[in-house]
This record gives structure tokens, sequence and C-alpha cells, in this order.
């Protein structure tokens, strides 16, 4: 929490001030009472008050001048609200690897069904872009809001031969390169951009990896980066089980590198964990909002709180 308009917390120097001249009224009276040395005289010239419960009163004042003095300085708590613009590229292996089946029912089928629920998910406000890659890697679809043209590209994905992790990278950059010129050309705001790699294998075709890398850098795009799979996952080949583990260290120097973030599933579960957090990454940011009224509220309450206290013990206000 931080306050908007601080210096009006400088008048909780003046209830400070008036909780210390109230202390000092206290032992005042009490001393004034001790010079009685004739006890029943004193019950008559100062009857019984309702001892400590007669405080309550006003330190429920006090604290209600806490309240509105705090409620003043305007105080401003984050809270998640969507964003109104980014681009996001999603870049989706459709290798033959992802035939195996240790994620349920298969790979491909699973990333399909959860990408689509990322999609229907993400904020109206981002403009989100598909490239696939095995062998190649071509852009499906380029950036925009429209949810269903998004969807479905996913859904007439079809798997290859090969992996083309660097290519999928830079087919990714130079989409949102192109969506970023149209948005210039019409003298719009270029909104941040990031790409999201999901991939279950190593690459074993096209531009280096590395070559990639330096390119999103230097583009300053974050590519955040998911490995998908188990490193027991299979798949069927000519009647023989071939290993097709995940590329972890790959993945995390991807993420590391370009500034993103890294995530690893090897379940159904975990693959729809994995996209809801960086549903929340992307489509989310974090702004200051004034809670004032909670204050006042709390404020109201402690005065109505001190009144009540004071004409129920001492029948007078304060």
């Amino acid at each position: 929490m931080k306050f908007l308009e601080p210096l009006w917390l400088l008048v909780l120097v003046g209830v400070l001030a008036l909780i210390a001249l109230y202390l000092v009224m206290q032992l005042r009276r009490k001393r004034y009472a001790a010079k009685f040395t004739n006890v029943s005289l004193l019950d008559k010239v100062a009857p019984k008050r309702p001892g400590w419960r007669r405080h309550i009163a006003f330190a429920l004042m006090a604290l209600a001048l806490i309240a509105f003095t705090t409620a003043m300085a305007k105080p401003a708590t984050k809270v998640k609200v969507p964003r109104n613009e980014a681009t996001v590229c999603m870049a989706l292996d459709v290798s033959l690897s992802m035939q195996a089946t240790d994620i349920e029912p298969d790979r491909f089928t699973a990333m399909k069904e959860s990408a689509t629920q990322f999609v229907n998910e993400l904020p109206q406000g981002i403009n989100l872009g598909l490239v696939s890659f095995a062998g190649t890697a071509q852009v499906v679809q380029p950036p925009t809001i429209d949810r269903n043209s998004v969807n479905a590209a996913i859904d007439g994905l079809q798997l290859d031969q090969a992996t083309a992790t660097g290519d999928a990278i830079f087919a990714c950059l130079q989409s949102i390169k192109t969506f970023q010129e149209t948005l210039e050309s019409n003298e719009q705001d270029v909104p941040a951009a990031r790409i999201i790699l999901l991939s279950d294998g190593y690459q074993t075709v096209g531009t280096d990896v590395d070559t990639a890398i330096d390119a999103a850098v230097e583009a300053e795009i974050p590519v955040s980066t998911i490995a998908f799979g188990s490193n027991g996952g299979t798949i069927e080949n000519d009647g023989q089980q071939i290993p097709v583990p995940v590329d972890i260290e790959k993945m995390k120097e991807i993420a590391d590198k370009t500034g993103g973030s890294y995530f690893d599933a090897e379940s159904k579960s975990e693959i729809a964990k994995v996209w809801q957090d960086i549903g929340e990454q992307i489509g989310y940011t974090e702004e200051f909002q004034e809670v004032p009224t909670r204050f006042v509220g709390w404020g109201l309450l402690l005065a109505f709180a001190s009144a009540a206290a004071s004409l129920l013990w001492s029948n007078r206000l304060l």
C-alpha cells in the first residue's frame, strides 16, 4: 500500500498531540483528587465514575480521527487489471514427437486444447498471433484481437517432421515487426510484445537457436518458453519405441537470455496451469487504485461507537 497524498499524514501529529493532552489532563485530575484527605468528602465532591470505561469513548474517537486522516492521504493498493494493449505471438511445435502419449490423450491434443483455453481467457485488448513449426516455421495467423480466427488456426494445425526452433522465433519476430509497422503507419501506439514458445524436443533443422536468441534480445522482445512433455515420452516408428525427450536446458536458456519466463509441463493439469500463469503475466498488469472508502467507513463506525459509549457511560458526548 502507498499514499497518493502523504502530506495529509502530518495531521496524525495533531492526533497524537490530542492523545497526549488527554493523558496529561487525566494525570492532573488524579493529582487534584488526591489532595482531598477526607475520603467521605471526596465521595460527595467527586462521585464515582465508570472507571476505565470512561476512556473508551476517547480512544474510539482517536482511532476514528486516525482513520479519517488516513483516508485523506488517499491510500492506494495494488490490484490486477487487464492490459489495454499488447502483442503476443505463440509458436507451437507440431513435430511428430507431439504424438507421444506421456500427456493424455497425447501431447498434440493436450497442447491444442490448452492453447485454445488460453486464447479464450486472454483479455480482449491483446493482439494474438500464431506460428506453427516443424521442419519449417510459418505464420498461420498474424496478430489479431479476433479470437475465433486464432482458435480456427489452432484447430487446423497438422503434424510434420523435424523441429526448427530457431526458425519459429524468427517467424514470430517478423510477424510482430510487420504488425508493429502497420500500427505505426496508421499512427497508432505500438504496444509491448512477447513470444510464447512451446516445444517438446530438440532442434533438428533450421536456423541456430542461439542466433534467434540474439535477434530477440536485439528486438527487446522476451520469449517465454514451455518445455512440453516428460523425458520418458516415446513415439512408435516401424514397431519401435523411440524416445522423444525435452530439451529443457535450451528452453531455459532461451527464456533467461531474452528476459522471458520458463515453464515445464509433464501432465495435462500442469500444462493448463502453465497457460494460466502465462495469461496472468501477459494479460494483466498491477496498478495502484485508491481505497479511501474503507478508511472512511472504519472512521464512521468508530465515531458512532465513541458517541454510543460516551452516552451509555457518562450521559454526554465525550
